[in-house]
């Protein structure tokens, strides 16, 4: 826990390392669908510079269908068990489950990456209660449909907002700032438009006081900017959109 703490302290960027154990996320899709190869990925990407391993279990790209818990915790479970056992790089569940939340705080992990930014009963007490860091992240709507005509008065205040009651409620909760890290979940229910707007604005949100948490890689934001390039050539705009951030 000390070590993310103190990454989390650092003036530089820091990079999170995603390692999806999903058959249908989009960029990645069934590419670590064993342990074996989860772990490969995981200790190729810790090699390659990342700070920050984020294992998840269920998809959320646009459109996606969801998994059950047994299902996610076969999942995810598994992957965080092996690469503690090779590896001390601090981990990140990515999950929505208060379920597999508890299940992930009894191994080794430091963070939760929830998407629905802990609104689930009992994933914010379960935060507090074991010390984990969170990122909480906004989302207009569910993955089903969060693209379908996503609308905001002013997408960067709207987010703004939305931050200020998450972080409050968590304080309230028992969880300091100091644990929080906030993302304005580019794609998760926001048009193009929406998306250069909260990149060219980014700095408002540093209004809290907490860490920010940007996730453009390979996005659609992307291939818009490129004449609709396939996911596998956007490796060069997720670059150069991140520099930016």
């Amino acid at each position: 826990m000390a070590v993310l703490s103190e990454l989390l302290a650092r003036p530089t960027p820091l990079v999170m390392g995603i390692l999806n154990v999903t058959p249908d996320s989009f960029s990645d899709g069934g590419l670590h669908a064993s342990v074996d190869q989860a772990l490969s990925r995981a200790l190729e990407m810790a090699e390659q510079g990342a700070h920050i391993i984020d294992v998840g279990g269920e998809s959320t790209r646009p459109g996606a269908v969801g998994v059950s818990v047994s299902e996610e915790l076969d999942r995810v479970i598994p992957v965080i068990e092996k690469i503690n056992s090779h590896s001390v790089i601090p981990i990140s569940v990515d999950t929505s489950s208060p379920e597999v939340m508890r299940e992930a705080a009894s191994l080794r992990v430091d963070m939760v990456n929830d998407v629905r930014a802990l609104s689930s009963d009992g994933s914010m007490e379960l935060v507090a209660e074991n010390n984990l860091h969170v990122c909480l992240m906004h989302m207009q709507g569910e993955p089903g449909r969060m693209q379908v005509n996503p609308q905001y008065n002013d997408v960067v205040d709207d987010i703004n907002l939305f931050f200020e009651k998450a972080v409050q409620r968590c304080c309230r909760a028992g969880i300091s700032p100091g644990r929080m890290i906030l993302d304005p979940g580019f794609g998760f229910g926001k048009t193009v438009q929406h998306n250069y707007k909260l990149l060219a604005k980014l700095e408002r949100f540093k209004t809290l006081g907490v860490p920010i948490l940007v996730g453009m890689s390979r996005k659609s934001m992307i291939a818009s900017a490129l004449g609709g390039v396939d996911v596998s050539e956007r490796m060069i705009g997720s670059v150069a959109a991140a520099v930016i951030a």
